[in-house]
């Protein structure tokens, strides 16, 4: 599950912010998708931060500024695929918010402990689609481009029979061995024997 939590979001939020490397050949003021720009990328920021207040407290993580905090580990899962599509309305060009509310209910769909058949073709569908429009609105078909199409465009067009096949990808994801190992950690406390303290639990 890096390829969502890690690899398309580096991917997707460069593009949009145009800071993405450019070809020689290419020109960055024909991205017309870069519109996370100057004072449109400060008040994104902003408007991050301000939605915990319509979070449920359940909430993971409350998502910080991410105009302040993108060069420093931040959480673009939650943004990506959480609150992401409603502060992302009018900022993107509707073709590429539309393409990217696609991507965020393919993996929303994916990302399920137990999804139906329907489901899944539906995912399938969703995440096809996406990859092939990536390259007809972002690379517009031009060689200079093709460094665009990074393996987390093409990955997802796999998604759909891996889960047919090994079951739901968030059950076989390392999320749940680095939680499980994040929760021991805490359950230490003390960590003058580590192992001892985790065979005494274990038990």
């Amino acid at each position: 599950m890096h390829l969502f939590a890690l690899n398309m979001p580096d991917l997707l939020i460069n593009l949009w912010r145009g800071t993405f490397e450019c070809d020689a050949n290419d020109d960055k003021s024909t991205w017309w998708w870069a519109t996370l720009v100057g004072e449109v990328w400060k008040s994104l920021g902003k408007d991050t931060a301000d939605t915990p207040s319509h979070l449920p407290g359940s909430y993971d993580c409350p998502p910080r500024n991410i105009a302040e905090k993108i060069n420093s580990g931040y959480k673009a899962w939650d943004f990506l695929y959480g609150i992401g599509p409603a502060l992302l309305y009018d900022r993107l060009p509707e073709p590429i918010w539309e393409h990217y509310c696609k991507l965020v209910q393919a993996v929303r769909l994916i990302s399920q402990k137990k999804i139906t058949q329907q489901e899944l073709r539906h995912a399938d569908c969703l995440f096809l689609e996406w990859g092939e429009e990536f390259e007809i609105m972002y690379c517009e078909r031009k060689p200079e481009r093709l460094h665009f199409v990074r393996q987390s465009v093409h990955g997802p067009c796999h998604y759909g029979n891996e889960v047919a096949t090994k079951g739901p990808l968030i059950c076989a994801s390392q999320w749940t061995m680095e939680r499980t190992i994040g929760n021991l950690t805490k359950e230490i406390r003390q960590p003058s024997n580590p192992f001892a303290k985790l065979g005494q639990r274990a038990i």
